[in-house]
């Protein structure tokens, strides 16, 4: 059974839906809040070790959308903390960014930030801290998955966590290229058909990136985040940055890329290599 912990702010579980208006759970806000505990089971422990180790702790969630999963690190493990711990929103929808910025003004949620930025200028922009402890992305729309990637890579992350979403543009490269590949490579057969080309489309472009993190040190699980009847969208990438040897997944990756007949995103995911 999961219950409401007694120190998270009830207005702002209204705000996400958890709970109605008069303060009421049903079966359906149970589940959703069963995924965001899950979730956070999964995070809490990172945090922890950054907090070890120096006290203030720097986490950006790259495509933040209404920033629901931000809003709930900072309910339950952020307002504790008596220091500089910040947590920022990277979000290219100007209109979300304000709705999170009122939100969070009216939780008095001092140490969150939002910003308007694309991934190039989130990298350079002086509005976020040069040192970045942990970088998420939680059902990101479009690109934001790979611009949280690429985001991290660059300011060298300690941790990413990723439940990738919009995994079309590798499906899109598969079916352009098929004719071409099918009369010399028997595993286009894996994708020959349309429901086969979005299906390994979204789970060849979650084993690229997960190669694409190897090959920068960083050593990468891959897990359910919940049940499968919860949401299709379930796979859940954790990157621990340890400086490991890099040439084998980098071999690897470029390999991949060339049997699927993906040659023209190399650059994609070879980004800072």
């Amino acid at each position: 059974m999961y219950e409401v912990k007694p120190e998270q702010s009830v207005e702002l579980l209204k705000e996400l839906h958890i709970l109605t208006r008069d303060g009421k759970m049903n079966q359906d806000s149970r589940r959703k809040l069963k995924q965001i505990y899950h979730l956070y089971q999964f995070i809490e422990p990172l945090l922890l070790d950054i907090w070890q180790s120096h006290a203030d702790i720097n986490l950006v969630d790259h495509g933040a959308g209404k920033s629901y999963l931000g809003f709930i690190l900072y309910d339950l493990f952020f307002k504790a903390l008596d220091n500089a711990s910040h947590i920022y929103g990277i979000e290219t929808r100007e209109d979300l960014v304000a709705k999170s910025r009122e939100l969070s003004s009216r939780l008095n949620f001092p140490r969150m930030s939002f910003v308007n930025l694309t991934v190039a200028e989130s990298i350079e922009s002086e509005q976020l801290p040069k040192n970045i402890d942990i970088v998420t992305a939680l059902h990101a729309c479009n690109t934001a998955t790979d611009d949280a990637i690429h985001f991290a890579l660059k300011k060298k992350a300690r941790y990413i966590v990723l439940v990738p979403c919009c995994q079309a543009e590798v499906a899109a490269v598969l079916k352009k290229n098929k004719s071409r590949e099918l009369k010399n490579n028997v595993l286009v057969e894996l994708w020959r058909h349309p429901i086969h080309t979005r299906e390994f489309g979204s789970h060849a472009t979650n084993v690229l990136r997960c190669l694409q993190l190897e090959s920068h040190g960083y050593r990468v699980t891959v897990t359910e985040l919940v049940g499968w009847e919860h949401s299709m969208k379930n796979e859940l990438i954790v990157a621990t940055y340890q400086n490991l040897p890099r040439e084998r997944s980098a071999a690897r990756l470029r390999e991949l890329l060339k049997t699927l007949g993906l040659e023209e995103m190399n650059e994609r995911f070879f980004t800072g290599l």
